[in-house]
């Protein structure tokens, strides 16, 4: 008899890849977030 899996559908919908790719991901994307604010206020002369 097959297996009936027991996640309840919440569980499933939660996002539960990668969490370090995540992780690393907004750690790069906020670093070049930030190194676009300071060289845009260098440009501008802010």
């Amino acid at each position: 008899m097959a297996e009936k899996h027991t996640a309840d559908p919440a569980e499933i919908m939660r996002a539960t890849g990668h969490p370090e790719l995540e992780y690393a991901a907004g750690w790069t994307i906020a670093g070049l977030v930030t190194i676009a604010a300071i060289v845009a206020a260098w440009v501008f002369a802010i």
